[in-house]
């Protein structure tokens, strides 16, 4: 064990442990930022596949910590295991980033991979790597850092926890930020393409320097050494303890102060002892998963990303979490913790975190009033027991739709104002009328719950299109689809995306697309002259909107476009998430970096990387509880979810506050420094007694 240097009354050791975590959150974020796309446009899977991969990645990454803490605690140490994991999660970064160069297996410089299962099999080998490396050394590092603190040192640790936090978040705000940037760079020897490798490379060399970090301050750092396999003794003496118990549960043996203590007759003392630090901090981890709730990414979607000059992409907000932390964590230890005690109140640990608990509740109850907001503006969808129908005009006389109870007349070239909804069992008849012309009934059948265009150029021509848009375009994108009003199809490229084939009299699937003026091609049919133009640009696209462009023919044969919106763009502001966004961070900070010092101060020594791991596990629990709550409720009202993890929170809340103040606090190393003085005692007792007593005769 290394002696630390102290540097403002710091150990200087820990500096190379916060540049490595902001190394290698840089690196874990960054790379984590690409790995739906890379799915989608490298490899080619659908979104789903996509999704489901990186979710097993994530979750991996959360399962992990246990592995690298047991290792940590029982075998290698805290040192050796973050050092080996490291090469491990390092290698693992350098094989995704090879995996996503494209000439790796483009033998005939076509622009496209010819063995795709090549990269396919390197990138979930470099996956499962860095889900082994980066959740392997997530609880040893935190608790190495805790380590390389003196007795009397608390507040300089507490202060610690607060800068590594700081480290985490720093580092993944600028990943997030700097590799989607670098992917968009075009690179290649044979093809130029988005630059997979680069974006990907920038993450592995980051996390190299890291390790070089780590390594460089090795010979500073205070190094305890594995005290053997502690999980197994901590699970046979558990075991032992309850077997024991259940064999002398009746009334002639005595209670025991705690059910530990039945464990007594086989294992010593400082074990049990041991274990009780763990056990009486293990059960307050119990109502914790429900803090890490939903981000709401998905409410973003609904809203307007236009803030003053910026626009910002829903997926983008989450960085103000990240940035409102960077900010937030220096300012409440340097100016909140203090003002509180100098008002004279006790802020102890578990006061913090129920603070905190108590704060997220009320950031999910600002984001159920937002969510009001968002909903009193966005259209309103079919059920399943009805239908909604538009009509569009695209002929060139005036037409009359009879519906059941109502009639719309139309001027060529329009739209009804809104989606009409009718219920299945009314909808008994349609009727088309034009001046002077016999009325023709329409014959569809309608799909339950969607809604649908009628298209009429004519009282005897009439097409009903499935529209296939049931909830806002998701992503904050807008849908757009052609309507073809030639008598040839013809196809549309618009923004490096191709309408295929759109038929006469007929409309296009939706695709989607992000916000700006979209460019867009016909391809000339043999109806357009020669000198007309074929290139035209879409309007302005905001977010969350759908649009009809209908291609019609001018008297001079060449084609003119009509606009008509089917789904209105998003009017509230992200800016309205500020506050919930503000509410949760304060939470995240008093509650996080409280969390990871409260699991370190109150754990054995022998169980400090084993606690942290505990602690990470609360995250991916908490996780699984959202997916749960969220598929279980199925609500049809996003506000209603918010208010019940809100409901949740508050009630855990206060579950957790009555746990807390029972929990009587510790200091560990007091404990086993007492554990160490009785040894000492009967090490001395035992030497006294078997020195033989000399008898006065002997003398």
């Amino acid at each position: 064990m290394s002696r630390s240097q102290g540097c403002f009354g710091y150990p200087l050791s820990i500096f190379f442990i916060v540049v490595n975590e902001f190394c290698e959150r840089f690196s874990y974020y960054g790379m984590r930022a690409l790995l739906i796309l890379y799915f989608r446009r490298f490899i080619g899977w659908d979104d789903n596949l996509s999704t489901a991969i990186y979710h097993t990645f994530v979750a991996l990454c959360y399962l992990t910590p246990i592995l690298g803490a047991l290792i940590a605690d029982s075998w290698l140490g805290k040192f050796k295991t973050i050092v080996s994991l490291s090469i491990v999660y390092t290698i693992g970064q350098a094989v995704i980033s090879v995996s996503s160069i494209n000439d790796l297996t483009d033998f005939d410089h076509d622009g496209i991979p010819d063995n795709l299962p090549t990269h396919v099999a390197l990138s979930m080998i470099g996956l499962a790597l860095i889900a082994l490396g980066t959740g392997g050394i997530k609880p040893c590092v935190s608790a190495f850092g805790g380590d390389q603190f003196e007795e009397g040192q608390e507040k300089q640790r507490n202060r610690f926890f607060s800068i590594f936090y700081l480290a985490i978040n720093a580092g993944s705000l600028l990943s997030t930020i700097i590799t989607p940037m670098l992917r968009v760079q075009q690179c290649g020897i044979h093809s130029k393409q988005a630059c997979y490798p680069l974006a990907f490379g920038v993450p592995a060399a980051l996390m190299a320097v890291a390790l070089i970090v780590f390594v460089i301050g090795s010979g500073m750092y205070k190094k305890f050494q594995p005290q053997g396999n502690v999980m197994a003794k901590v699970v046979k003496c558990i075991g032992f303890a309850l077997k024991n118990r259940f064999k002398h549960r009746s009334k002639e043996f005595p209670k025991r102060e705690h059910w530990l203590d039945w464990a007594k007759e086989k294992y010593d003392e400082r074990l049990i002892s041991q274990i009780k630090m763990v056990t009486r901090v293990m059960f307050l981890y119990i109502p914790l998963p429900m803090f890490w709730g939903s981000r709401w990414t998905l409410q973003a979607t609904a809203m307007s990303g236009k803030i003053g000059l910026l626009e910002i992409q829903p997926d983008q907000m989450q960085t103000v979490n990240a940035i409102l932390i960077v900010i937030m964590v220096p300012i409440v230890d340097a100016v909140i913790y203090p003002l509180i005690a100098k008002c004279g109140f006790n802020f102890t640990s578990l006061k913090k975190m129920t603070v905190g608990m108590f704060l997220a509740s009320m950031a999910f109850v600002v984001a159920a009033i937002v969510q009001v907001e968002i909903d009193k503006t966005l259209p309103v969808f079919p059920k399943q027991n009805e239908v909604q129908i538009k009509v569009l005009n695209i002929g060139n006389d005036n037409m009359t739709v009879y519906f059941p109870g109502s009639a719309v007349t139309l001027d060529q070239m329009s739209q009804t104002n809104e989606f009409m909804t009718f219920d299945v069992d009314k909808l008994t008849s349609i009727n088309i009328s034009s001046t002077g012309l016999p009325i023709t009934p329409v014959t569809h059948k309608f799909e339950q719950g969607h809604r649908h265009t009628l298209l009429v150029w004519a009282p005897n021509n009439y097409r009903v299109v499935k529209d296939g848009l049931n909830q806002k375009p998701e992503k904050g994108e807008n849908g757009i689809r052609f309507i073809n009003s030639f008598d040839d199809s013809f196809n549309i490229t618009m923004d490096g995306k191709v309408y295929v084939n759109v038929t006469s009299h007929n409309a296009s699937e939706y695709q989607f697309f992000p916000l700006g003026v979209k460019s867009f091609t016909l391809s000339p049919t043999q109806q357009t002259p020669p000198q007309c133009k074929n290139d035209f640009q879409s309007s302005n696209l905001e977010f969350g909107s759908a649009y009809t462009y209908v291609i019609r023919r001018k008297s001079d044969g060449c084609a003119e476009l009509h606009m008509f919106e089917d789904i209105a763009p998003n009017t509230v502001n992200m800016a309205l998430q500020i506050p919930q966004y503000f509410l949760i961070t304060c939470g995240e900070v008093v509650f996080s970096v409280t969390g990871l010092e409260f699991s370190y101060s109150q754990a054995p020594s022998n169980m400090k990387s084993v606690l942290q791991a505990g602690w990470l596990l609360t995250v991916a629990v908490g996780n699984i509880i959202v997916l749960i709550v969220a598929g279980a409720g199925q609500f049809s009202e996003q506000w209603a979810e918010y208010i019940l993890f809100a409901a949740l929170l508050l009630v855990v809340c206060v579950i957790f506050a009555i746990m807390a103040r029972f929990y009587t606090y510790i200091n560990p190393a007091e404990i086993e420094a007492q554990f160490d003085d009785d040894d000492k005692k009967k090490s001395l007792e035992n030497t006294y007694s078997t020195v033989t007593p000399v008898s006065q005769t002997q003398m």
